[in-house]
């Protein structure tokens, strides 16, 4: 295999590559003009340093304007921790307590969203670089004038040196999702007038693939809207309402009744619900405009009045299910057009859930950004919190770092720390995978590098030889691993520095120390804060959303059945599905060499389905009219419940024997025929709690199903309906 077919293959597009060499030009192009025509050592290194902090440590998602506008966006904040770290390093208990509030601000501000994670190892740096003596308030202005240096160069290249291609938007991949939803729905109201089952088999693969395309682990990096803006969250709330949708689809095609009372008026609310969801789609393309709500809603008042108009007297409760689920469809397709409407800025209704069941699931649309910002970040100010747990063990790790550099006096010894932000990843056993590599890859480095400086070679051989080193460096590390990009990086700072003031050997040696000491930190504090990173949180937050979600489906019964007052289960179990959203978020950046047995988005959806059902249910269903059958209602509710808490103590324990939920038979329930059209709202419930029970039983990954996947359940339901199930 040729190099270049080599290069191909293992960077596509030579996205790795293009990015070193803007780097790699920018660099040396601002450390050469300040070193060399400017006479400033200082802001020469500042220059370059800056440039390998945004431009080589930071992930800026997005397309190459947007990121430089998020470039130009972090002078100011770049010059704050400067002068903060100029004017700290006068005494080491300032710079240690500095180190550390800072090093916890600036990892735990990536709660706001992909482009702030992107950029915080990197921001870490500019504080770290000054914060060590010695203290000369006066070079401030050199330091900062050489950040902006950096900051300019790099802006330009984004958009001049072979700019990245911009990836296809989020809204792609969504309406390609929305758009099989409302063919998968059409396909079902064709078979219900008598049209076969073949089109929707056809269909529901290729659909649930695009749903698939959705889930985080399988985007670009910082491309899911996981920020705290308004359009955000309604993107996020759509996709996950699509993804609800799907399976439940697969699920109304297994309630084939011909016989149901309802199925007329089913056929037509599914015939709107497909037509809203293909409009949906066509916008989010941009072939068409904003959807509204008017259709929905019209179409969903008119399922009711039909309903209401033949009452089920006498009907066995399964009769009733089709008309239940078709409803249940619906609403959440307005929720969805809603959402979407959100995400393009347009004019929502009021909100129609009752007061004391605020805030709804569109809470957010009519927050301020800042105060959202401000709600994400309050919501994660708290141990159980994922992003708190980063930022602390970072925080901490960095400021020990900085304490033992000073008190043993390291030379340069900011390189521990700069070796904590490369080193130090979310679980112990990640972190100790990369301490061999690196304190090799450093040894050889710094052997070459000694060996340079032994030999005394002119100074011009350095600056020649430096953007050649440093161009293969940085393409090093996505290439070749962590062992390479140490080795060329550890060359690459001490020709830096051989040019900055006089050095020899010893100025290897130092790097090679540096990065013992900064690889033992980061390992023992690994060991010591949270090892288990995304997986140990995810099992507790896991186990409390559904612990939660059962306090939800308990309530949910009383509110509708009995007209209770809501109390706080709905606003509890948002909360904690968010925070159980991010813990899988993070998990799903962490490597796992084996599949789980727990199909970790799969349990997701089931405390989500629970919270979105009990929201409808409360909007929608007259309270209180259900009093005859609270009995048989409170035990079904309190048996899905119990399902809900036998898995969250399964999670929690980490017992996989307790996650095999049938171990808990289905009552059999006596349930009443006489209610009139107050049947119906039964029906209602009773789909929403016998649905909740079919998400529970997908928890556990089977060993043929492989690693988990939000679309096994939905695979297997297609495998159900391909064999004629009833």
């Amino acid at each position: 295999m040729t190099p270049g077919a080599w290069l191909r293959r293992h960077d596509p597009g030579l996205s790795a590559v293009r990015r070193a060499a803007r780097v790699t030009i920018v660099a040396c192009l601002g450390f050469y003009v300040c070193r060399y025509v400017l006479g400033e050592p200082e802001m020469a290194a500042y220059a370059l340093f800056g440039t390998v902090a945004l431009g080589a440590l930071s992930q800026i998602p997005g397309p190459p304007a947007r990121r430089a506008r998020t470039l130009l966006a972090m002078l100011p904040f770049g010059a704050v921790l400067i002068t903060l770290g100029t004017l700290l390093s006068f005494d080491l208990v300032a710079a240690t307590a500095g180190m550390f509030v800072l090093g916890f601000a600036v990892s735990f501000v990536g709660v706001g969203g992909p482009r702030l994670v992107g950029l915080a190892a990197g921001t870490q740096l500019l504080y770290i670089l000054p914060c060590f003596p010695p203290f000369e308030p006066g070079s401030l202005g050199g330091r900062i004038a050489g950040f902006a240096i950096a900051v300019v160069l790099l802006t330009a290249a984004e958009l001049v040196l072979w700019p990245d291609r911009s990836p296809p938007p989020y809204t792609d991949r969504l309406a390609a999702a929305v758009g099989g939803l409302a063919a998968c729905l059409d396909a079902v109201a064709d078979a219900w007038s008598g049209r076969g089952r073949n089109r929707l088999e056809g269909l529901l693969p290729e659909a649930v693939d695009a749903a698939e395309a959705l889930r985080p682990s399988q985007l670009p990096p910082g491309q899911a809207p996981a920020s705290a803006s308004r359009r955000d969250h309604a993107l996020a709330t759509a996709a996950g309402t699509t993804r609800l949708l799907l399976g439940r689809t697969a699920d109304l095609a297994l309630s084939d009744d011909r016989e149901a009372p309802d199925l007329p008026a089913a056929a037509a609310l599914l015939r709107v619900v497909s037509g809203c969801a293909a409009a949906a789609a066509a916008w989010l393309r941009g072939e068409g405009e904003l959807p509204d709500t008017d259709r929905i809603s019209e179409a969903l008042r008119a399922f009711r009045a039909a309903r209401a108009a033949v009452p089920p007297d006498g009907l066995p409760p399964e009769r009733l299910r089709l008309g239940s689920m078709a409803l249940q469809l619906g609403e959440w397709t307005k929720t969805l057009v809603t959402a979407l409407r959100v995400a393009g800025g347009a004019p929502i209704p009021p909100d129609p859930t009752p007061a004391s069941a605020r805030p709804g699931v569109f809470w957010f649309a009519r927050e301020p950004e800042w105060a959202l910002l401000w709600h994400r970040v309050r919501e994660h100010l708290t141990p159980r919190s994922v992003y708190f747990q980063g930022a602390l063990r970072l925080a901490v790790a960095l400021a020990v770092a900085r304490l033992l550099a000073g008190v043993f006096d390291l030379s340069h010894g900011f390189w521990v720390l700069l070796t904590i932000l490369t080193v130090l990843r979310t679980t112990a056993a990640e972190t100790r995978a990369l301490l061999r590599p690196a304190l090799i890859g450093t040894t050889v480095g710094a052997l070459v590098a000694a060996g340079l400086l032994v030999l005394g070679v002119p100074p011009t051989t350095y600056a020649v030889l430096l953007p050649f080193v440093m161009l293969v460096g940085f393409a090093a590390g996505p290439l070749l691993g962590p062992g390479w990009a140490q080795a060329l990086f550890t060359l690459v700072i001490s020709l830096v520095f051989a040019q900055v003031s006089p050095a020899d050997w010893h100025l290897a040696e130092a790097r090679l120390l540096d990065v013992a000491v900064g690889a033992a930190i980061g390992v023992v504090i690994g060991l010591i804060a949270w090892p288990r990173g995304g997986t140990g949180e995810l099992h507790r937050a896991a186990a409390e959303f559904l612990a939660d979600s059962a306090g939800v489906v308990r309530e949910t019964v009383r509110v509708v059945a009995e007209g209770a007052r809501p109390a706080d289960a709905l606003p509890r179990a948002r909360r904690t599905g968010r925070l159980a959203e991010a813990s899988y978020a993070l998990y799903q950046s962490e490597r796992h060499p084996q599949a789980g047995v727990v199909d970790w988005q799969a349990t997701l959806v089931a405390g989500h389905h629970a919270v979105r059902g009990a929201e409808a249910l409360v909007r929608e269903c007259p309270t209180g009219r259900l009093l005859t059958c609270v009995g048989p209602l409170d035990l079904a509710a309190a048996d899905v419940a119990a399902r809900f808490e036998h898995v969250a103590l399964g999670l929690a324990r980490r017992d996989r024997t307790a996650l095999s939920v049938p171990t808990l038979p289905e009552p059999d329930l006596a349930w009443p025929t006489d209610l009139g059209v107050d049947l119906y709202h039964l029906a209602d419930l009773r789909v929403w709690l016998d649905g909740l029970r079919d998400d529970l039983s997908r928890v556990m990954t089977s060993p043929a199903a492989g690693p988990a996947s939000s679309g096994t359940g939905v695979r297997v339901r297609l495998a159900r309906i391909a064999d004629g199930a009833p």
